[in-house]
């Protein structure tokens, strides 16, 4: 910094500023002794630009939504909420959560072994990995990630000024040495996906919950922060780590079992980082609106979806793909939620080449920082006649790759 104040006339002060500056926006990242580096790509470009559209007479298994068929209708709940709304307007002053939303929430939660916590509601998972990280973090900052992982969130942390560091997964979820080894080099938090992860179907074992939670026993000022977005879509079950550190959190949405349209997630917490989301939340936009609240209430009391049906209807799909593709040599992971990960020697050739045999899958480049290659295919629009052509199609896409173990 010196040198190049010296360079331009000016103050180091006013360097180290501008560094400042380029890094809270995005621009610039910072990696200790190593010195900083312009981003490969603006903070505010996401990385779901890198899709394939699907033109005219191609599937599109790229996009990784649920399956409309399998989200319930929305008009009873909606037409609840409204009727409860015209006997009690919402109005300023009221609770931002609504009581009965905490309750049914925090039932869930206790159900599967969640620790204690009040319940705020927040606009999504995103929203709510956002306030948290917010809440506890600097410009700065580094934070664990799973690689590969969520690109909106591999998106969303540079975008906040903050660091993401690496960290590899197999099919049971983080490996526990790639955790130890981002915590030790100063990581100030770490978000994992308990179930369903996204691309590549991992789900945390009770085992691996064992290692993960003895890892972040050693390192109890780390913030925890869990996504079990596949919660309602899932058949296996929950082995939460949170109350491993002193800050932790929770998210639960709603969108890949009700409608990714409802934009409601429930989040818990220990004391401090749940006082202050909601008191951030409050300076913002106040709430997430009662009405729709109020229409997921309808929707969990009056069992509008059969989780298990819905979790049995992914899984038949999921586990056909992966066994087709293992029958024909591929290499394919995909152990819970609704998406199949298949590693690649080229992922640019491998989709060009199931563009032109007319399926449209999402590039590995979405979801990756330092993971080798891979696509990731979502099952949700496919029927039991799909498999066998899809399997052929992949596996003439596909070359040699290496395994979903990046450690």
């Amino acid at each position: 910094m010196r040198e190049l104040a010296d360079l331009l006339g000016v103050n180091p002060n006013t360097v180290a500023a501008a560094y400042r500056t380029l890094r809270e926006r995005g621009v610039i990242e910072t990696a200790g002794r190593r010195g900083s580096r312009v981003r490969p790509r603006p903070a505010s470009t996401a990385r779901g630009s890198l899709r394939v559209e699907a033109p005219p007479g191609v599937r599109d298994l790229g996009e990784g939504n649920p399956d409309p068929a399998l989200l319930p209708a929305l008009g009873e709940a909606f037409a609840a909420a409204a009727g409860e709304y015209a006997r009690r307007p919402g109005m300023y002053g009221q609770a931002p959560v609504d009581p009965e939303f905490a309750a049914l929430a925090r039932a869930a939660l206790d159900a599967d072994g969640v620790p204690a916590g009040s319940v705020v509601a927040t606009s999504g998972s995103l929203d709510a990995i956002e306030r948290v990280l917010v809440a506890h973090l600097k410009p700065g900052d580094a934070v664990a990630i799973e690689d590969p992982g969520w690109g909106s969130l591999l998106d969303l942390v540079p975008a906040l000024g903050l660091r993401p560091v690496p960290v590899a997964l197999d099919d049971e979820g983080p490996l526990p040495d790639a955790v130890e080894h981002a915590l030790n080099a100063g990581a100030r938090a770490l978000v994992v996906t308990d179930r369903a992860q996204n691309p590549t179907g991992a789900a945390i074992s009770a085992g691996r919950a064992f290692e993960l939670r003895g890892v972040l026993a050693g390192h109890r000022g780390v913030l925890l922060i869990e996504d079990d977005h596949g919660h309602a879509i899932v058949d296996l079950p929950l082995y939460p780590l949170a109350g491993a550190t002193d800050r932790w959190a929770f998210v639960r949405s709603v969108a890949k079992a009700y409608g990714p349209d409802l934009r409601v997630a429930a989040l818990t917490g220990d004391l401090v980082t749940v006082d202050r989301v909601s008191g951030r939340q409050r300076l913002g936009p106040g709430w997430v609106s009662r009405l729709l609240q109020r229409a997921v209430v309808h929707l969990w009391s009056s069992g509008a979806v059969d989780s298990g049906a819905v979790a049995e209807a992914y899984a038949e799909r999921r586990d056909a793909l992966v066994k087709a593709l293992e029958e024909r040599g591929v290499e394919a992971h995909g152990r819970s939620g609704m998406n199949v990960w298949v590693p690649v020697s080229d992922e640019t050739g491998a989709v060009a080449r199931l563009l032109h045999a007319g399926w449209a899958v999402a590039p590995g480049a979405r979801f990756r920082m330092t993971a080798p290659q891979g696509i990731r295919l979502t099952v949700s629009p496919l029927n039991g006649a799909d498999i066998g052509p899809l399997a052929d199609a992949v596996a003439a896409a596909a070359g040699p790759a290496k395994p979903l173990n990046y450690g």
